[in-house]
């Protein structure tokens, strides 16, 4: 509810100050037709772009962008031409007018409902009973037709901003479509390099120990020596427990089972009991994240937390998760040197996990430490 009366109130701010720009608006208008006048016949290249009407227009064109990302949130690329911005600032014009009528609306329509509060007082009401009631409920509702008008009135003023500076809804769908296409790639690439991953975990560390059991066992049977023959068997039977060890290993780096289990807050647990440094573990989850988000989540404070006790030198890690308005956010922070590359391997490949799911990540290392990394997945 009070987020809701802030955001209204901040648009009524951004569609006073419209309003209040409707004169310099005008004079702009006016100059450019004299400017047009003043210019026919000569050569159409160009012209619209280097007079200093265009000029002005384009600057005008941005403070209006300007106020509306400020108050109404909206994202308006900035003017492209002085054409462009010339023809948004004549057209723009009634709509601030429009805006200012609806804000008297609102005003007067204030100034009536308020009767109900102060008017017993100023007011006989045995006399007027029936004028300071009828007055009262028509300034309320005044007042909440005027507070819908407000709100019309900016999404006009996005609208026609957007329809002559952009980004159009086509254009929003092209960037959108590309920015899906790299999502998609990055995906298949973090996929890629994983499978790489578990391969050379596969060969380097339980393959060659398997290979080192099989021989053991040979050497063992082979000889004839009873109490040799008993020492390669314990050889070998430390080394298959080596192996199975390292096995877990790569199956818990795959995918923990503790997720399915426990959730996110015991997958980050096992993270922080596993790690060669102290992690300190802030986990605040109202509610269980979507299985995907988890999943991510996991991976992101797994690598930074492995990143941390391998590279930074860092004596203390923080991992913080919590969601709120659909969104889970995720925290590691190491008091280590600083320094780490975002677009190193495997933050790279975090950064694309992260993308896959229409999240944010972002990597703070500046040199001397500390380093924060941060992921926002939205729960969708």
């Amino acid at each position: 509810m009070r987020s809701s009366l802030i955001r209204r109130l901040r648009v009524a701010v951004g569609v006073l100050l419209g309003f209040l720009s409707v004169v310099v608006e005008l004079i702009l208008t006016l100059a450019s037709g004299l400017w047009l006048l003043l210019t026919l016949g000569r050569s159409g290249v160009g012209r619209s772009e280097s007079g200093v009407v265009a000029r002005a227009a384009r600057r005008w064109a941005d403070v209006q962008r300007r106020r509306m990302a400020r108050w109404y949130g909206a994202e308006i690329a900035p003017p492209t031409s002085g054409a462009s911005a010339l023809a948004f600032v004549a057209t723009r014009w009634p709509v601030g007018l429009l805006g200012g009528m609806v804000l008297l609306c609102a005003l007067i329509g204030g100034g009536y409902a308020s009767l109900l509060l102060w008017g017993w007082a100023a007011v006989d009401l045995s006399r007027w009973p029936m004028t300071m009631g009828v007055s009262g409920f028509g300034g309320l509702f005044l007042l909440f037709l005027a507070a819908q008008g407000v709100g019309a009135v900016a999404l006009m003023d996005e609208r026609l901003a957007r329809h002559f500076l952009g980004p159009s809804a086509r254009q929003r769908m092209q960037r959108r479509i590309g920015e899906l296409a790299e999502s998609r790639a990055g995906v298949v690439e973090a996929v890629h390099d994983e499978r790489r991953r578990i391969e050379r975990d596969l060969h380097d560390g339980v393959q060659q120990r398997l290979v080192a059991l099989g021989m053991l066992l040979g050497r063992a049977r082979r000889t004839p020596d009873p109490k040799k023959s008993a020492a390669l068997l314990r050889q070998a039977h430390e080394e298959s427990q080596q192996a199975l060890v390292e096995l877990r290993e790569v199956a818990w780096r795959v995918y923990p089972a503790a997720l399915d289990e426990g959730g996110l807050a015991a997958a980050l647990e096992t993270v922080a009991e596993r790690a060669a440094i102290p992690v300190r573990l802030d986990c605040e989850l109202r509610a269980s994240p979507p299985p995907t988000a988890q999943a991510v989540a996991y991976f992101v404070a797994a690598e930074a937390v492995t990143n941390a006790v391998k590279h930074s030198g860092a004596s203390l890690v923080t991992v913080r998760a919590d969601g709120a308005e659909g969104v889970l956010r995720l925290r590691v922070e190491d008091d280590g040197r600083g320094g780490a590359d975002p677009s190193g391997g495997g933050l790279l490949g975090l950064t694309r996990r992260v993308a896959a799911l229409d999240g944010t990540f972002s990597v703070a290392s500046p040199a001397g430490g500390p380093t924060v990394i941060t992921a926002e997945l939205p729960c969708v």
